[in-house]
């Protein structure tokens, strides 16, 4: 399958025709420079001979040569500039960037300032050009994530292997992959044992080892031997795919300073148009003289010109994005950018967020009066829990070796939402749960935890008589603390934590890594509640005018919470369709110091926003002012316009110097 690269400035389709109308107008721009400093030079030829300078053939040109060079100069830069203000005119949009370079330039030719007409189009394109070249540069390590989709695979038919294209392979088939090959498909690994360079989906360097039974994602780069991987999913529903969906669709949500300027530029554009004509015709008639006011208003249009805004403001939130992306940081939108910025109120999830969500059975009690022992305690709940996924399910089914007791047949099994599991082994009803399910069922002698007892403890009873509990223990990530402690630096000003874990448990977890508000014992409906509450907290206005909250799951049962959050963030789930749809932001790893690089990141863009959008504004406002009362000229307003606008686009690829502190 022939692939077509998309060009990533203009989404063309001809990346490298679009390279080389890039080189041809580089070569425009050098060649009427030249013009343009050859014409200054023809044209201010007497000073050079009054200076004792010699230059031969130009000493004795005359104004006429100078304003052939101009105009050839001003044709080479200016015609493309001219023709499309033109072709919006006619298409009714009269009020835009290239109307008003257009009549401030063909104003000055008017006014007899030559020179300063060609400047106006050569700098303007000099500044279009530096954008365009920025726009490439950020948007490089988005590009980069293109090419983690391959374009071939290898699927094992027999003995023959086959070479087709990913969006052939089914679900469940065999695929080879080399070394110095990328997965093409998610699957598991079959055969082999080989280490996965996954710098371009998670942004760590460290490669990882897989070996058989391991789950491995499209675009991750096989560094050792062959691999032979069952697929899980289709080309277009793989975790490469889901990373690029994400990234292309994420300039969709605009932040509401992007909005903000777009709607001020129908407004400015138009106003500052009929403001120049004002300074142009009253004064003009006043005084008598067209020359000097119809020079100011050309200058006030010159220096008005939005461009300085229209372009560092949409820069800056794409640089943001591409950074984030670059450190395994998926946020779907510029105004998740925002959001995050606002942080006040970060709430997580515990199991699997907070912790590793790795269980293992740390301690067994029996009840006194249970005719069983340790081992069959944990026989009868791994019995109970044989059709659960869950990872305390599967802790306690990796406990139980053997058969310990006879109730080998499971039947009826109902799993009941935030409480357990009960089900029929053999005739007798087996409660496997937490306390609330203990107390709905009726469960008599209960025996209370142990207070040494800090892990999620379940519970067993066998119609209805107490048989005892198991105590499942999970750390907490290495760098939970650390997290913590670096968004509260960031201005976060409360932690939470969200679980459906004994109170015992969640306190202890949440001391551990300075977790200050701590909720425990929830049903999954009760998140949403704890979080409207937490909400409700930082005040009743649009999230634009307060402080944000933040909430941090799975994305396995969290979906409701993430979508409820101002800012959703799914921890390590490009598997789960539900934490893509419902969240703002995805974390391609388990880190949660990547949660503070995303606010530090969000942060450090909407600051440069915020100074582009004054120094802009400031610098235009003082060269108006003063080019109306006669002290700036036009070389003044050429930088109030393209001068501004380089330092703009300057200031917007800062974001991407953001380094991890």
């Amino acid at each position: 399958m022939e692939r077509i690269a998309r060009c990533s400035c203009c989404g063309n389709e001809h990346h490298h025709e679009h390279e080389q109308e890039h080189e041809t107008g580089l070569k425009k721009i050098i060649i009427a420079a030249v013009l343009f400093v050859a014409g200054i030079i023809v044209e201010h030829a007497h000073f050079f001979a009054t200076a004792g300078l010699s230059l031969g053939q130009f000493a004795s040109t005359d104004e006429l040569a100078a304003a052939l060079l101009f105009l050839v100069s001003y044709i080479l830069c200016g015609k493309n500039v001219v023709m499309g203000a033109v072709k919006n005119i006619l298409r009714g949009s009269l009020f835009d960037e290239q109307f008003l370079m257009t009549v401030a330039s063909l104003g000055a030719v008017f006014v007899g300032q030559y020179a300063e007409a060609v400047a106006v189009m050569l700098l303007y394109q000099i500044g279009e050009y530096a954008q365009d070249k920025a726009a490439d540069k950020s948007r490089n390590s988005i590009e980069a994530l293109m090419e983690i989709r391959p374009d071939k695979a290898f699927i094992k038919n027999g003995s023959n292997v086959l070479e087709v294209s990913p969006d052939d392979v089914g679900v469940g088939e065999i695929i080879i992959v080399k070394p110095g090959e990328r997965i093409p498909i998610d699957g598991i690994v079959t055969a082999g044992k080989s280490f996965l360079d996954m710098s371009a989906l998670t942004g760590e360097p460290v490669p990882r080892q897989v070996l058989k039974g391991s789950d491995v994602m499209a675009g991750s780069i096989n560094t050792e031997s062959v691999l032979e991987i069952k697929t899980t999913r289709i080309a277009g529903e793989s975790a490469a795919a889901r990373i690029i969906a994400l990234v292309e669709n994420a300039q969709e949500k605009k932040a509401r300073s992007e909005r903000f300027i777009t709607r001020f530029a129908r407004a400015y554009t138009p106003a500052v148009c009929i403001a120049a004509l004002l300074l142009a015709v009253i004064p003009s008639i006043v005084t008598r003289d067209a020359h000097t006011w119809v020079y100011r208003a050309l200058i006030f249009l010159v220096v008005s010109c939005p461009c300085a805004l229209v372009i560092s403001v949409p820069l800056s939130f794409f640089s943001g994005i591409g950074t984030a992306s670059k450190n395994g940081i998926l946020v779907k939108g510029s105004e998740s950018i925002e959001t995050l910025a606002r942080a006040k109120t970060a709430v997580f999830d515990k199991t699997g967020t907070l912790t590793k969500g790795v269980f293992i059975v740390t301690d067994v009690h029996v009840a006194d009066n249970a005719p069983i022992e340790e081992d069959e305690l944990i026989a009868l709940a791994a019995h109970a829990e044989t059709y659960s996924n869950h990872p305390i399910s599967k802790s306690i089914k990796t406990a139980h070796s053997g058969d310990c007791c006879n109730m080998a047949t499971v039947s009826n099994a109902q799993e009941i939402s935030g409480q357990g599991i009960k089900v029929l082994l053999d005739g007798k009803t087996v409660l496997v749960g937490n306390m609330k399910l203990m107390e709905e069922q009726h469960v008599g002698g209960i025996v209370s935890c142990n207070k040494n007892d800090f892990g999620t403890v379940v519970h067993v009873a066998v119609d209805g008589t107490y048989c005892g509990h198991i105590v499942i223990s999970d750390k907490t990530k290495e760098d939970a603390a650390a997290a913590m402690t670096q968004l509260r630096k960031l201005g976060v000003q409360k932690l939470a934590m969200l679980t459906g874990d004994n109170k015992a448990v969640a306190e202890n977890v949440a001391k551990d890594i300075g977790i200050d508000t701590v909720f425990s014992e929830l049903l999954p409906d009760d998140k949403v509640e704890k979080v409207e509450s937490l909400l409700a907290e930082l005040g009743n206005k649009p999230k634009e005018k307060r402080g944000t909250l933040l909430f941090a799951g799975d994305g396995i049962n969290d979906a409701p919470v993430l979508a409820r959050a101002d800012a959703g963030i799914a921890m390590g789930a490009l598997g789960s369709d539900a934490a893509i749809e419902s969240s703002d932001v995805v974390i391609m790893t388990d880190e949660l110091a990547k949660i503070a690089d995303a606010v530090s990141i969000s942060k450090k863009t909407v600051a440069i926003v915020k100074q582009n959008i004054i120094f802009s504004l400031g610098v235009k406002a003082a060269i108006m002012i003063l080019g109306a009362l006669g002290i700036a000229n036009m070389w003044t307003a050429v930088f109030g316009d393209t001068g501004v606008a380089l330092l703009a686009i300057a200031n917007a690829m800062r974001v991407m110097l953001w380094k991890k502190k």
